[in-house]
Order: C-alpha cells, then structure tokens, then sequence
C-alpha cells in the first residue's frame, strides 16, 4: 500500500478490525518514511456472472434493473424496504454462489418470482403476469390457482431458490 502523503511503498498495519457487518476490514496503516497515518477499507470484490439473453446477447448484471422490476410489482404493497433489500441480497448471493460466468436471464427471472412469492403474492402475481405474457384471464387463473394449492413454506421448507413448477 502506498503512503497517500509522501507515496512510499513501505507502511505497516497498525490496526485491522471487522466493519460494515463483517463485510469490510478496516486497516489503520502507519507510513515508513514519513511516520503518518491513515485508513484504508477492504473489501471482497465478488464479480458477477454475465446476463445471456433469450437473443443471444451478453451484457453486464444490472442491479438497477432488477430492483426496478421489483418495485414495479411491489407498488403499493404491504413489504418492508428491509424485506425487499434482503430478497435482492439474496438473488445477487444465489447468482454468485453459482460459480458460473454466464447465466441466462431467464434464470434471474425466476429467482425474482420466487421472492415476489415469498414477500408478497399479489406482487409475485403481478410479475409473474408480466414474465410469464398471461394472454387472457385464464392464464392468471391458472396462476393463482397454483398459488393457492401450494403457498410459500406450505410444506415446512424453506427457500430453496428453485420455482415449484420446474
């Protein structure tokens, strides 16, 4: 680590201590040469895996994307913004844990639906909707149906990432 005031390369760690929830490790660091010190913050840089589209085209995981559909189908509902924050957490952690380069968009669109249908299932309804290209009443009859014989943790499991209907 480079010192930012004289730009030595030799410091030495002072002291490290957890910060941030155990997400981050804060160093304080004393320069060599110059005898200053100063902070610094590490953290884990966890890429994620390229999106493939139903096209073909590749592009970059977009966050802003993901919440934006969300919040669409959680307009107006009844769900925390701590409950929502913990089910993108919990897509962006599934992704990663994958170990994969590449993912298809279609799995992102139903690990969305499978926290929509935690959080809230008027919400999961509305994406599902929308994911899913419900062309007439029947088809979201045929949805809610479904929803209705098999709820959230109907059978005392717990979310396991993968929609009950694969």
């Amino acid at each position: 680590m480079y010192c930012p005031f004289c730009g030595a390369q030799e410091t030495k760690v002072t002291d490290s201590r957890l910060v941030a929830d155990g997400d981050q490790v804060r160093r304080r660091r004393e320069c060599l040469s110059c005898g200053e010190r100063f902070t610094t913050y590490e953290t884990a840089e966890l890429v994620m895996p390229k999106i493939v589209k139903h096209d073909g085209k590749r592009e970059a995981f977009d966050e802003a994307k993901l919440r934006a559909g969300m919040q669409r189908a959680l307009e107006k509902r009844p769900v925390s913004t701590e409950s929502f924050e913990a089910a993108i957490e919990r897509i962006r952690q599934r992704l990663r844990a994958r170990g994969e380069r590449e993912v298809a968009s279609r799995l992102i669109g139903e690990e969305v639906m499978a926290q929509l249908r935690l959080l809230d299932q008027v919400a999961y309804i509305r994406f599902a909707s929308v994911y899913r290209s419900f062309q007439d009443l029947d088809e979201f009859r045929a949805e809610i149906d479904r929803l209705a014989q098999d709820p959230p943790f109907s059978r005392g499991e717990h979310f396991s990432g993968k929609d009950s209907s694969s």
